[in-house]
């Protein structure tokens, strides 16, 4: 598990956090916190230096665009959906889980 502070994400402004040796974009977005793992599927970009649009971020090398609720590829050329993962937010606490979410 990973845990940062609340005060660490702003919102639309992504961040990389490892969970493990697994390297974790996290995103605060209209009050909720979104986590989705940090590699482009379609290239070896990190997305936590991409553009937050909505519910969206773009990948800053080809533009690939993935919804950060489900992960899924919504843009091409990704067609990869990305992992997710659970967030916990108690207080000032941000948790990150290993587990994917559903």
């Amino acid at each position: 598990m990973a845990q940062l502070s609340s005060s660490q994400l702003l919102e639309g402004k992504p961040i990389k956090v490892l969970l493990g040796n697994i390297p974790v974009c996290v995103i605060r977005v209209e009050g909720k916190v979104f986590a989705v793992e940090d590699t482009c599927s379609h290239s070896e970009a990190s997305l936590s230096e991409g553009d937050v649009a909505g519910f969206k971020i773009e990948c800053w090398l080809h533009g690939a665009e993935f919804d950060l609720r489900t992960g899924e590829a919504v843009t091409p050329p990704a067609s990869i959906a990305l992992k997710t993962f659970a967030v916990v937010e108690d207080g000032d606490v941000v948790s990150i889980s290993s587990r994917e979410t559903a």
